[in-house]
C-alpha cells in the first residue's frame, strides 16, 4: 500500500480528531493506526467538508468515511434514513455494513443494507422501523423508493464507494437520481 509504514504528523485516530469511543471500538479490532487515506480524509469530514478520495484496495476508505459518518449522522425517523452509502454490489454493501455496524453500535445507530437478489419484506420491516445509515445498492433502493418505503428527503450525509465502478457498471443515471432525491 501505498505511504504505508511513512510517518505521519498525526500518527492516531485521536490526533486526527476521532472521539475516544470509536478509537475504542477500533482498538478493539486491532486498528490503532491510520493509513494515508484515513490522514488525508478523517479531519475535513469530521469538519463537514465534501472529500473525494482515492486509494487501493484495502487501504482504508470504508474506515476514513464511516468514523465521521458514524460521528456526524442524526437518529432517522421510520421510512427516513440520514445517511446513504451507495455501493455498486451487494458483496461490497455487504463488507461496508460489517464495517460500519460496530462503530454506529457505540453510538446507538442502527446501520442496514438493502440490494437485490433478496426479499423485500425484511427491507421493509427494517426500514419502517427507521435506519441512521442505509448502505444501498443503486437499483434496489429505486425500487423501495417507488414502492414508497423510503424517503430521502432527511439524507444529510451521502457517500459514493467505489464510483468509478459504478459508472462502468451503468449506474451514474440511477446515482444521480437518488442523490437529487
Amino acid at each position: 500500500v501505498a505511504g504505508q509504514g511513512v510517518t505521519h504528523p498525526m500518527s492516531t485516530f485521536s490526533d486526527l480528531g476521532v472521539p475516544e469511543d470509536l478509537v475504542a471500538v477500533l482498538a478493539a479490532r486491532d486498528i490503532r493506526s491510520p493509513f494515508p487515506i484515513q490522514v488525508a480524509t478523517i479531519p475535513d469530514l469530521l469538519d463537514g467538508r465534501d472529500v473525494c478520495g482515492r486509494a487501493p484496495t484495502g487501504s482504508g476508505k470504508t474506515i476514513a468515511f464511516g468514523l465521521p459518518l458514524v460521528e456526524r449522522v442524526e437518529r432517522a425517523s421510520s421510512k427516513r434514513p440520514r445517511a446513504l452509502v451507495l455501493a455498486p454490489t451487494r458483496e461490497l454493501a455487504a463488507q461496508i455494513d460489517r464495517e460500519l455496524s460496530p462503530l454506529a453500535r457505540e453510538r446507538g445507530r442502527k446501520v442496514f443494507t438493502v440490494y437485490g437478489g433478496v426479499g423485500y419484506e425484511p427491507q421493509r420491516r427494517a426500514l419502517r422501523k427507521g435506519v441512521d445509515i442505509l448502505v444501498a445498492c443503486p437499483g434496489r433502493l429505486e425500487d423501495l423508493i417507488e414502492q414508497r418505503v423510503v424517503d430521502l428527503s432527511d439524507v444529510n450525509i451521502v457517500v459514493i464507494d467505489e464510483a468509478d465502478r459504478m459508472a462502468d457498471m451503468g449506474f451514474l443515471p440511477a446515482v444521480r437520481r437518488l442523490v437529487d432525491a
